[in-house]
């Protein structure tokens, strides 16, 4: 009788149907018959697959955003046209969407100045992208550089009564010297830095057509960089004396009416009636 061998390896048990199907077949419900997918396939968390406030209409929208391959487009107007549900309901699940986290749509200018409208799917609400997702992020225009501080103009001489009509004389003739040199165009700011300077001149009994010579004549051949400077230069290198002084004429005499003398009657010029000048020196002598 053989004996048995205690090195061969146990026998084979059979299947328990309670250890290797824990699940049995339900009575009633959904039943999967799922199988695993190798390629072309989407990791879609059941927080968007069941959310309780999403209409179905957003969560399909959801599951469909999250499958595209990054950069394809995804308005209104192309889910539009690849779904049935037409636009007004489009958008109203794309706010849905948004409103809970899962999209995020901001307008940002592209390096040759268009605003797009940029979509951004979030498959988990709430969660910051790591180095590897910033990564993937297209790179914007970087910022252009800070410009120089404007140079300052040069300081015009101010007059001695600031008028706002002697000031809006000034401002006018300004603005009209580019009709007598283009290169003479200048900004509001410039003006105003230069209206005192032309207030001056012509506060020293310069007519306007006098300071627009003196401002526009014998200009350089070269171009004018700042012509505000320029004119700044020219107000107060070049700004004539002022008048000289006029006394007040002499004013004339009053010549009064003749009158007649109540005392001698006889005739003398006065401003009211009375007696003349000798009836009056005889009256005070005692």
């Amino acid at each position: 009788m053989d004996t048995e061998n205690p090195s061969a390896p146990p026998r084979a048990q059979s299947r328990i149907p309670g250890k290797n199907h824990p699940h049995r077949r339900p009575h009633s419900g959904v039943v999967h018959d799922n199988a695993r997918h190798t390629t072309r396939f989407t990791v879609i968390g059941n927080h968007l697959a069941q959310h309780p406030e999403l209409s179905g209409l957003a969560i399909g929208l959801g599951v469909h955003i999250q499958s595209l391959p990054t950069g394809a487009p995804a308005d209104i107007k192309t889910l539009a046209a690849r779904f049935p549900e037409g636009p007004t309901r489009i958008a109203a699940a794309l706010r849905e969407l948004e409103t809970h986290g899962y999209l995020r749509r901001t307008r940002e200018r592209t390096p040759d100045g268009r605003i797009v409208t940029r979509t951004v799917s979030c498959n988990q609400p709430g969660h910051q992208g790591t180095a590897s997702d910033n990564a993937r992020t297209p790179a914007r225009r970087p910022a252009p550089p800070n410009r120089p501080p404007r140079k300052k103009l040069p300081a015009v001489p101010r007059p001695t009564h600031m008028s706002p009509t002697l000031l809006q004389a000034a401002t006018d003739l300004l603005a009209g010297l580019r009709r007598a040199d283009p290169r003479l165009l200048l900004s509001a700011t410039d003006a105003q830095h230069l209206a005192p300077g032309v207030a001056a001149w012509l506060e020293r009994d310069l007519t306007p057509t006098a300071v627009r010579a003196a401002l526009t004549t014998n200009l350089p051949q070269e171009p004018l960089h700042r012509p505000a400077a320029f004119l700044a230069h020219r107000l107060a290198a070049q700004l004539p004396p002022p008048p000289p002084f006029r006394a007040p004429s002499p004013q004339p005499a009053v010549r009064h009416p003749l009158r007649n003398c109540e005392g001698c009657d006889r005739g003398y010029r006065g401003p009211e009636p009375g007696v003349c000048g000798d009836c009056l020196a005889a009256r005070q002598r005692p």
